[in-house]
């Protein structure tokens, strides 16, 4: 794509994110309970409608090349993204669930499930690339050393006659078992000659040998040409991946070429940007600064003059907190600027009176109203609305400046994507004029002293400091004692490696934990019946709560602040996988305090305390940062079973839970625990350390097909028509992802792929590897959503279940008694 396509890209999206500015308002006045299925689905409307733009500002951000449209793209894609999170909050108080039912808008929008993906931007990887590779760097070099510590005490020296030996062996008997594959095909055609020699040949006439071979060939074309047919006819109605797939992925890579060429040209633009910025700014000092300075000068002048002249007294010069003198540049005359200080502080001693009245007032009231007042909180409960977001601002600041300063300009005004010098030199000028104004204003205020001596013969007044505000007292965090105040970074991040609490992340793209969306969500909705989520909801939840928050400090500073995720389901379903991508998409450190890994390390309660504060002291300096607890509920046992008394898993549980609360909006640190036995912890204790709790159930028919589909595709096999795969995700039905993947690599071996062009695959092949592992049974299953629905949102959901269904049962009975 051209610059000017990506103009016309970003002109499209602000005639969106204006409709979506104008749909706002009205999502802020409260709607009644009964119609929570229509506030619902305006919700949902307004989160798919800003999904797509976020799709199009991260495209446009990581293409575009012109600098200063680059940085009102990042505000824009920031800002959107943080809506995103605000109206999944929102979906999920509504819904009082974590996944959402959105078949029903995307049938009526007209839009598939791909829309539903989560972008995740490219910046967040890109523009720290190289902070990630120092980091990966040191953690090399400290793993390389711990390796050769470990390889030298483990691996003895072998004496040289007893290494010759066993490679002798070995080749022996590689040789062996060629001479038998040998033999065997020997045999297989000397049997093959005997039985032609005992059954005689078949004579044919000329006559007959022609016609033979005419018929053996000529079905042969009729069956290619049929097939081929099918196969365009699939492809055509895309049932089947294009036979030009080389192309295909030529004309991708191609793609993605131009795509790095056009980053190149972006890292050249802002280069040339930021000496423009500082000669721009320099040069404005010097040519504009000496005439701002004297004409800042000269109007302070003349205020003191004018105030002198209608008072009999020299003003007091406005404190710098109140804006010092940018007050009188404001355009207000002496009498303006003189009122407004005088009623300032009126206003404050109004405030108190007002209060006091107020107070008096709410004594006498309290009593009479006490009735009315549990009325209306009953009323405001029952009643639905979407909380104030605090990134609208920043999105309609910015699609301002975008009408303003970008909206008719075209290619041809800056043709090599440079820099708007006329645009930079309005933005510096106001940043000389209020560094001017700083300076002007110690000698204004030093030179209305020496005035106040020569003319009123009065000393310099006493200044009054503004008065704080006065309002509820908020409770205020304790700051946390740092137990480590002597310490680098370096030494605490190599003595977590060492300890292997800090590990290595594998790299996992979270777009490889594949599944399919649910399509009849909203049918078994309106059925009274709960659907559970399917693998794409789970990715889709790690996305908005893991990648998008961690991955940018602004998203994460004003943002619904979450500081932890649990995820339930049974083994095998991929949770570990998920924290893997997590790191692996927003570069994050992968910290491991699972009681398996704490066992015999920091004995006692003081070196629990110590490594949480470690762990968290690191993972705060080095953002982003996951601390993973693999097994989570050991943490909060009920009842510590005989074998694990020598781990003490419960000893790091109240430092965990006093660590979490000392993490503020703008700290991208994010606990995610994982368990597959939750029913074994206290479930309050639980639920209080882990905010949201994202539960993982069984993968149902069309995530299983998927997952058959993609999976043998990975192992570089093309899909046959030979191999059922419907078949086999019906047959797989309560495996998890992980089963499915292990029998999918016990059948693909380097032997059958080698034999795949002569023995298709076939769906049989991989029952028996299935039958062999034990799958998830309904019991196990229904116990964890037992468990589920004793959690707060699981109780919710349950309560307005059931609600429902006492409603409707109540309507069914008028009906009938109006019959």
């Amino acid at each position: 794509m051209s610059e000017g396509a990506y103009q016309r890209l970003w002109d499209s999206s602000h005639l969106t994110l204006q409709e979506l500015l104008d749909q706002e308002q009205p999502l802020l006045e409260p709607v009644p309970d009964r119609e929570r299925q229509s506030f619902q689905y305006r919700l949902s409307r307004l989160y798919l409608y800003y999904l797509g733009l976020l799709r199009r500002f991260d495209t446009l951000y990581d293409q575009m090349v012109q600098p200063q449209k680059r940085r009102l793209l990042r505000r824009l894609l920031d800002s959107v993204a943080g809506r995103v999170l605000e109206l999944k909050d929102d979906l999920v108080r509504t819904d009082l669930c974590e996944s959402h039912c959105l078949d029903q808008v995307l049938q009526d929008l007209k839009l598939t499930p791909a829309e539903l993906e989560v972008p995740i931007p490219k910046y967040f990887l890109l523009e720290q690339s190289s902070i990630l590779k120092e980091r990966g760097l040191m953690l090399a070099e400290i793993l390389s050393r711990m390796e050769r510590l470990s390889s030298e005490e483990s691996f003895p020296e072998m004496h040289r006659t007893e290494a010759v030996i066993l490679l002798q062996r070995a080749e022996r008997a590689r040789q062996g078992r060629l001479r038998a594959n040998f033999m065997r095909e020997i045999r297989k055609e000397e049997e093959r000659d005997r039985r032609i020699r005992e059954d005689g040949r078949h004579k044919f006439s000329q006559d007959q040998a022609a016609i033979a071979i005419q018929k053996v060939w000529k079905g042969y074309l009729q069956r290619m040409r049929t097939q081929q047919d099918r196969q365009r006819e699939m492809e055509f109605i895309g049932m089947l991946p294009l036979r030009n797939h080389v192309e295909h992925l030529g004309l991708l890579s191609q793609a993605c070429l131009w795509e790095d060429v056009r980053r190149l040209h972006q890292v050249e633009k802002e280069q040339e940007f930021q000496l423009a910025i500082t000669k721009t700014h320099d040069s404005l000092k010097e040519t504009e600064g000496p005439d701002m300075k004297e004409k800042m000068k000269e109007q302070i002048r003349q205020w003191f003059i004018e105030c002198h002249a209608l008072t009999g007294r020299f003003p007091d010069y406005p404190d710098e907190s109140l804006g010092g003198s940018y007050l009188i540049f404001a355009d207000k005359t002496p009498e303006q600027v003189k009122m407004e200080l005088e009623a300032q502080a009126q206003d404050s001693k109004k405030k108190d009176q007002e209060k006091n009245k107020e107070k008096e007032k709410e004594k006498k009231e309290k009593k009479k109203k006490g009735k009315a007042e549990k009325n209306r909180r009953g009323e405001a409960d029952t009643m639905l609305k979407v909380l104030p977001s605090k990134f609208i601002p920043v999105i309609n600041a910015g699609h301002e400046e975008y009408i303003n300063l970008w909206k008719n300009q075209y290619d041809s005004t800056h043709p090599n994507q440079s820099f708007d010098s006329e645009t930079l030199r309005v933005e510096k000028r106001k940043e000389v004029e209020q560094e001017i104004r700083l300076q002007v204003d110690e000698l204004m205020r030093q030179e209305l002293k020496n005035l106040r001596l020569a003319v009123d013969r009065e000393e310099a007044r006493p200044l009054k400091a503004p008065k704080k505000k006065t309002g509820k007292k908020t409770g205020k965090k304790k700051k946390e004692k740092d137990l480590t105040p002597d310490r680098s970074v370096e030494s605490l991040f190599e003595e977590l490696v060492l300890s292997g609490f800090l590990k290595k992340n594998e790299t996992v793209a979270l777009k490889d934990y594949v599944g399919d969306f649910l399509y009849l969500g909203s049918t078994l909705s309106f059925a009274n019946k709960l659907p559970m989520p399917s693998l794409f909801d789970i990715r889709q939840n790690m996305a908005l709560y893991g990648v998008l928050r961690l991955g940018s400090p602004d998203i994460h500073s004003m943002a619904p602040l979450i500081r932890s995720v649990l995820l339930v389901g049974p083994s095998g379903m991929g949770k570990k996988m998920l924290v893997k991508a997590v790191c692996t998409e927003t570069g994050a450190n992968l910290f491991d305090l699972s009681p398996s890994n704490l066992q015999g390390k920091y004995p006692g309660k003081t070196g629990a305390q110590m490594l949480v504060h470690i762990v968290f002291k690191v993972a705060r300096l080095l953002q982003p940062s996951v601390i993973w607890i693999g097994n989570a509920e050991k943490n909060f046992y009920k009842k510590v079973p005989k074998e694990e008394k020598e781990m003490d898993p419960k000893r790091i549980k109240k430092d965990l839970a006093k660590a979490l609360r000392l993490l503020n909006p703008g700290d991208r640190v994010m606990l995610i625990g994982t368990t597959n036995r939750p029913q074994l912890a206290e479930i309050k204790g639980l639920c209080r350390t882990y905010e949201r709790i994202l539960f993982m159930p069984r993968p149902d028919y069309a995530s299983r097909y998927v997952l058959w589909k993609q999976m043998i595709e990975a192992q570089g096999v093309q899909m046959a028509q030979s191999l059922d795969v419907s078949a086999l995700a019906k047959v797989s039905d309560g495996y998890t992802p992980g089963h499915i993947l292990h029998a999918i690599r016990s059948v693909l071996t380097q032997r059958r792929l080698l034999q795949l062009s002569k023995r298709p695959l076939v769906a049989s092949e991989f029952l028996g590897h299935l039958a062999k592992l034990e799958p998830v049974y309904r019991e196990e299953e229904e116990s964890l959503k037992d468990w589920y629905f004793k959690t707060p949102l699981g109780k919710k959901r349950m309560k307005l279940s059931k609600d429902q269904d006492a409603e409707e049962a109540k309507l069914a009975k008028e009906k009938k008694k109006r019959k």
